[in-house]
C-alpha cells in the first residue's frame, strides 16, 4: 500500500514539539507483523501530554500519537489474524515509541492485539479504551483485597468526571455496588455524575480538612484514586481500617505525601495499576466482559471528534476542564 493517508504527526525542532495532520504513507509506520485500517481511536491524558513540550510520553521525533485504536486487519504475517477481521490495540508502546492511533492505518507487532468480541464494535472498544480497560484492572484489583457488592463498603472514586473515574462509577453500578461516592472538581457536574451511577457526589470541601491530620475519621472503604498528588495524600488518611487504595493516575502530580501511620495503625493497602503492559493473555477475557456484563458504552458520557478538533480537546485536558471521554472517529 503506497498510496497517502491522514495522520497526527508530532515533531520536534530546537526542543520545541508540535503536532499537525500531515499526509503520510505506511514508510512512515513503526514496523510490525499487522497493519490494521483504524477507525476509532479514543482521547487519553497521555495522548494530550505526547503533543506537549517535556510531556514525557515521546522520546523520538517524528511520531504519530494515540495509545488506542480500534479497525479492521488490512494484511498480516501472524496466522492468529486474517485480513477482515475487527481488532483492538491499547497500551504497550502504541503512540509513544510506536506510532500510534491517531492515523488512518497502523501497522503494530501481533502480540499487541486483541481480537474483537463479538458484542463490541468499533466505536464501542474505543469509548472503553484504555480509561475504561484501567477502571475495570482497577476494580478487580480492589476486589481481590475484598471490596464487593454484597458487603456494606463506602467506596470513593477520585477524578470521577475524567475517562477512568467516569467509566469506574459505570462498572461498578453494573457490579451492583451501592454506595459510590464520586469526587468531583465543580458543581455542575454533580448531576451528570448521579445520572451515570454515583450514589454522592462529593467536592473537595466535602472530603479535605483545612490541616491535614495524620489519622482522619474513617470514611471510605476503598478507593479508586485516578488523581495521584495531594488528592491521594489527602484520602489516605480517611480510609477505613484494612481499606484499600488502587493509584492509577498522576493528573494531580506524581509526588505523594504520608506518614506511615494509615499503613501500621489501621493496614490501608496501596494498590499499584498498570495498565499498560497488563500481559496480552489475559486481556480477552477483560474485553469479553465489556461485551457482556459490563456493556456500558451507550450511557457514557462521551463526545466523537475528528483529527480537526483534536486541539480543543488537548487544550480541556490539560486545564483539567473536560468531562467524560472523546472518541476519535477516523474513518
Amino acid at each position: 500500500m503506497n498510496n497517502e493517508f491522514k495522520a497526527i504527526v508530532v515533531r520536534e525542532k530546537d526542543g520545541e514539539v508540535s503536532h499537525s495532520i500531515e499526509r503520510i504513507t505506511t514508510e512512515m509506520l513503526s514496523e510490525g507483523d499487522v497493519l490494521i485500517k483504524v477507525a476509532y481511536s479514543s482521547v487519553n491524558f497521555k495522548d494530550m501530554l505526547a503533543v506537549q513540550t517535556k510531556g514525557g510520553v515521546i522520546r523520538d521525533y517524528p511520531m504519530i500519537p494515540g495509545i488506542d485504536l480500534s479497525g479492521t486487519v488490512v494484511s498480516s504475517e501472524n496466522s492468529k489474524f486474517k485480513v477482515g477481521q475487527d481488532v483492538l490495540v491499547t497500551g504497550f508502546q502504541t503512540g509513544m515509541s510506536h506510532t500510534g492511533g491517531f492515523s488512518e492505518y497502523v501497522r503494530v507487532p501481533a502480540e499487541w492485539v486483541v481480537a474483537l468480541p463479538k458484542g463490541l464494535s468499533h466505536r464501542d472498544a474505543m469509548v472503553i479504551g484504555t480509561a475504561g480497560f484501567t477502571a475495570a484492572l482497577s476494580i478487580m484489583t480492589l476486589e481481590s483485597k475484598g471490596m464487593s457488592p454484597d458487603m456494606d463498603q463506602e467506596i470513593l472514586v477520585t477524578g470521577a468526571s475524567g475517562g477512568v473515574g467516569s467509566v469506574a462509577i459505570q462498572l461498578l453500578r453494573e457490579s451492583g455496588y451501592k454506595k459510590i461516592n464520586a469526587l468531583a472538581r465543580e458543581e455542575n457536574e454533580i448531576e451528570k455524575l448521579l445520572s451515570i451511577g454515583a450514589t454522592k457526589v462529593l467536592l473537595a470541601r466535602d472530603v479535605f480538612p483545612e490541616k491535614p491530620k495524620v489519622l482522619d475519621t474513617q470514611k471510605f472503604h476503598y478507593v479508586l484514586d485516578v488523581v495521584g498528588g495531594e488528592v491521594a495524600s489527602g484520602i489516605l488518611p480517611q480510609i477505613y481500617y484494612g481499606g484499600s487504595m488502587s493509584m492509577c493516575g498522576n493528573a494531580g502530580g506524581i509526588k505523594f505525601n504520608a506518614t506511615v501511620m494509615p499503613f501500621i495503625l489501621r493496614g490501608v493497602s496501596i494498590l499499584g495499576v498498570d495498565s499498560v503492559n497488563f500481559p496480552i493473555e489475559k486481556r480477552d477475557a477483560i474485553w469479553t466482559r465489556f461485551a457482556n456484563e459490563w456493556h456500558i458504552m451507550s450511557q457514557a458520557i462521551v463526545k466523537d471528534v475528528v483529527m480537526e478538533e483534536l486541539d480543543e480537546v488537548f487544550k480541556n485536558i490539560k486545564a483539567g476542564s473536560h468531562t467524560g471521554r472523546h472518541v476519535l472517529k477516523i474513518v
